[in-house]
């Protein structure tokens, strides 16, 4: 018989909270200045702890950053996961997903501030983390389960291609934030007023049912 595990000394306790305090700081310093503006300085500082702390946790900046793109979809996985969108029948659960996606995408700009960097660097440091392409398969898989039950049932059409879908879902729920602003300016809707995130919101929705929904003999 295995002897528990000996609680965590103080020591250890106060390391992982200065590791955590350290990614949520950073979290928000990437996404608000990307990877080039972010200073590991100001992070130290807003910390309350040093430079060489962390080094110490993360080995570099670039350790750093790329410990907050992993927590960052990390998160939005482990969200879609707790939902348990496999519970449902396929067109509530699809309804489900899109609805999740809209609305996680709306609430954590800090995300789509941070994926967009990312790419401004062409996936140059997502590229190294070694879990990330395993982590959103997740999504995947829910979405190939999902329109799998749905053709069987004969609601979804057959054939249609999960990652297509992800990207479709993903793709109009992005622009709602990373471009608010600018089409805010240029046309007079603001995204984040209720009306117009309840109005986009069905309307997202709606699009992607139409598409997968198999049309009546």
């Amino acid at each position: 018989m295995e002897e528990d595990a000996k609680p965590l000394s103080k020591r250890q306790l106060t390391a992982i909270k200065t590791r955590e305090d350290i990614l949520e700081v950073a979290y928000q310093e990437f996404s608000e200045n990307g990877f080039a503006g972010a200073r590991v300085d100001e992070i130290a500082e807003k910390t309350q702890t040093s430079k060489r702390m962390v080094y110490y946790h993360f080995g570099s900046k670039e350790g750093l950053y790329q410990a907050v793109l992993e927590r960052a979809y990390e998160r939005i996985r482990g969200h879609e996961q707790a939902a348990r969108f496999e519970d449902l029948a396929p067109e509530q659960a699809l309804r489900a997903i899109i609805s999740h996606n809209f609305d996680y995408h709306f609430e954590q700009p800090e995300f789509v501030r941070l994926v967009m960097n990312e790419n401004i660097m062409k996936g140059e440091h997502i590229a190294q983390i070694p879990t990330m392409k395993s982590r959103n398969q997740t999504i995947i898989a829910a979405l190939a389960d999902i329109l799998r039950r749905g053709a069987e049932a004969g609601v979804f059409r057959p054939g249609i291609d999960p990652i297509d879908v992800h990207t479709t879902i993903s793709a109009l729920s992005f622009y709602n934030v990373s471009n608010r602003y600018t089409f805010r300016e240029n046309f007079g809707v603001d995204f984040a007023s209720a009306a117009s995130r309840a109005r986009r919101r069905v309307q997202i929705i709606d699009v992607v049912m139409r598409w997968v929904k198999r049309e009546p003999d």
